[in-house]
């Protein structure tokens, strides 16, 4: 239904961004690899990005999830297809190792990568694996990672956290851990995957 949004980056968190199509805001549910694409967004300055969608249809809602590039979105969907791997499993995947990785991981057949991420079993990994191993694509290599403030970096990781469905405290006593081993300037990104490791 929806290919791509091209407008306003008018907000953006780990978990979702926010692009202005002449004048309706559109909420894209993204990955943290998308998220470490984007720029930040600039109230004075407005900047123009462009989102691949897909769009999904359930029961009891809508959603659309947003990419940086046409290479995620084929993967997150090739990921949807898999039984037992639903949309936010896919997001998961794509927030614990870039799509590179994830795909490196599934044609190698290193279940053990897939199944140290949260909510992938053994059963599952094996599962993604299987069914994608011959289908899976390159995906294109990632840009570096732009930093965050340090100061904010531990609430929005922990919203992030959060809305990706961990607990409150397991989430916070993984983010402690890594600021007391890493330090507290450790870029936005790292900190959340650093946690997703514990976690």
């Amino acid at each position: 239904m929806f290919a791509y949004f091209k407008g306003v980056l008018s907000e953006k968190t780990p978990t979702y961004a926010v692009v202005e199509c002449h004048g309706v805001g559109y909420l894209l549910h993204i990955s943290l690899h998308t998220y470490s694409q984007l720029p930040d967004p600039q109230p004075e300055a407005p900047v123009q990005v462009l989102l691949y969608a897909l769009h999904i249809v359930r029961e009891d809602s809508q959603l659309l999830f947003g990419f940086s590039h046409p290479g995620e979105r084929e993967l997150f969907s090739q990921l949807i297809t898999v039984s037992g791997v639903g949309a936010n499993t896919a997001r998961m995947i794509l927030s614990a190792m870039d799509p590179q990785r994830a795909v490196e991981a599934i044609v190698t057949g290193n279940a053990t990568a897939l199944s140290r991420i949260k909510g992938i079993g053994a059963k599952t990994a094996s599962r993604i694996i299987l069914d994608l191993k011959d289908k899976v694509g390159r995906v294109g290599s990632t840009s570096p990672i732009s930093a965050g403030a340090h100061n904010t970096a531990r609430e929005e990781a922990l919203s992030a956290l959060l809305m990706l469905g961990f607990v409150r405290a397991a989430a916070e006593k993984a983010l402690d851990r890594v600021i007391r081993e890493e330090g507290a300037g450790l870029e936005l990104e790292k900190l959340i995957k650093a946690a997703l490791k514990l976690l």
